[in-house]
């Protein structure tokens, strides 16, 4: 194994478990009220403080990783990391685990990026990048839905501390070896933070992140959601206003104006949007309307894990063969219609013929899309903002999945039994956009396949 190989290794295990902390709380939330003593509306901060954290601060550690070096902001943010899960797994108040749930959220946001970065750099190569992000799209996207295997398995079994305390091994062992594997990178020098920018900037994804999340619980006409949101749309006016002015901008606005990351980073808003939301009301629906334990509700998503590596398997050779477009649009399309078969599922249907043909389509199109968007999302990308380019694809995942989870549980909740049906029918609409999105705006000549490959 190559030493840009074992790099890739390490990388993708923390990506993997940063991911995993999005959704490992969700099925030991019962288990962690019933402990620690939380309100209701306390409980839903063991979630939230994490997302409005991660979200948040992306962009400020994407370019703070470019200006300080990005090996350096990855070690910081999986020290902060690991250090912030062994204080979730020894809280013994509800506000010890909110803080400390917060603090792994700022880790990740320093981690997340620096590590897409280090990637984006260490594969140069068209192909050889294309392979190495396709691992890392599906890596991601495996963690997002084995939290909530992981979270099932280790509360029915042991304790919920323990979704918490697995994660100190991977973040050892990180700060050991990526050292050894990976140089250190940074902006060619002269190049500062735009500290205006950064201040408006993050403080405009907060108050859009707090503003979703209330969505759920207070409604979306409400004061607590309507007041951060119009915050967040004047902020991003200011942020935009100030970044065309600055020499030295945070986000560069010509790094927005390359047309295939603009459509890949909205492609990914809207299906991480759809799947965070899939996620957690197929979750929901396993226990509620089939009646499985969190044990088996675990269980039953590890097919799921399946298709999504053999989606990874296919999705590299994909894009190698058809050219991002094309790619995109069969992966889109699969994903669409996993969907739909999963929209079906009901109260007295069994597992074999109601719930795994749709778990294996939705999981195939997931592990075929996310790599794809990814490698379109840092297209050009170059050692002067790859950290920009990662922090802008990792934070509107992070914004499409607070959207997402907002909104569609939301709905499927309003509309009683038939709520589970209507809110995954609209994450099928939601990534059949997608699609519409990369056939209209993405040229078949210029994203089709290969000049050297046959049509």
């Amino acid at each position: 194994m190559t030493r840009r190989t074992s790099a890739l290794a390490v990388l993708c295990a923390v990506q993997f478990m940063l991911v995993l902390d999005d959704t490992v709380v969700n099925v030991a939330l019962p288990a962690i009220r019933a402990d620690l003593g939380f309100t209701a509306a306390g409980l839903a901060w063991v979630v939230n403080a994490y997302f409005l954290a991660f979200g948040g601060f992306l962009l400020l550690s994407g370019r703070a990783a470019d200006l300080l070096g990005r090996r350096r902001a990855f070690l910081i943010g999986v020290a902060v990391f690991g250090l912030a899960s062994l204080l979730c797994g020894l809280a013994q108040e509800p506000w010890h685990l909110v803080a400390a749930r917060f603090a792994q959220g700022m880790g990740s946001a320093l981690a997340s990026p620096a590590a897409l970065s280090l990637i984006t750099l260490s594969f140069p190569g068209e192909g050889e990048r294309a392979r190495a992000l396709g691992v890392w799209g599906a890596i991601a996207a495996l963690g997002g839905t084995m939290g909530l295997v992981i979270s099932g398995v280790l509360t029915d079994l042991t304790s919920w501390r323990w979704i918490f305390l697995i994660n100190l091994p991977v973040a050892a062992v990180a700060l050991v070896l990526l050292p050894r594997l990976v140089g250190e990178s940074r902006a060619a020098g002269g190049a500062r933070l735009d500290l205006p920018g950064a201040l408006v900037g993050t403080a405009a994804v907060l108050s859009l992140v707090y503003g979703l999340l209330q969505a759920e619980h207070a409604g979306w006409t409400s004061v607590e959601v309507l007041g951060p949101l119009l915050l967040a749309a004047l902020l991003t006016a200011a942020f935009l206003a100030i970044e065309s002015r600055t020499a030295q901008p945070l986000v560069p606005l010509s790094f927005l104006a390359v047309r295939i990351r603009a459509v890949a980073n909205v492609a990914t808003l809207l299906f991480s949007a759809a799947f965070y939301a899939m996620a957690f009301l197929l979750m929901i629906q396993l226990q509620t309307r089939l009646g499985y334990g969190p044990l088996v509700a675990g269980l039953a998503y590890l097919p799921y894990g399946a298709g999504i590596l053999a989606g990874m398997w296919l999705s590299s050779r994909a894009v190698a063969r058809l050219g991002t477009r094309p790619a995109l649009l069969v992966a889109l399309s699969i994903s669409a219609a996993g969907l739909l078969l999963l929209s079906g599922v009901a109260a007295g249907d069994g597992y074999l013929g109601g719930v795994l043909p749709g778990m294996l389509v939705t999981s195939l199109g997931c592990g075929l899309s996310l790599p794809a968007l990814t490698t379109a999302a840092v297209t050009g990308t170059t050692a002067q903002d790859a950290g920009v380019g990662s922090a802008m694809l990792t934070s509107v995942q992070q914004v499409g999945g607070a959207v997402g989870v907002a909104s569609l549980v939301t709905l499927a909740a309003r509309q009683g039994e038939g709520g589970f049906t209507l809110a995954l029918t609209a994450c099928a609409a939601l990534v059949a956009l997608a699609a519409v999105l990369v056939a209209t705006a993405l040229r078949p000549s210029r994203y089709g396949p290969p000049a050297n490959t046959p049509a």
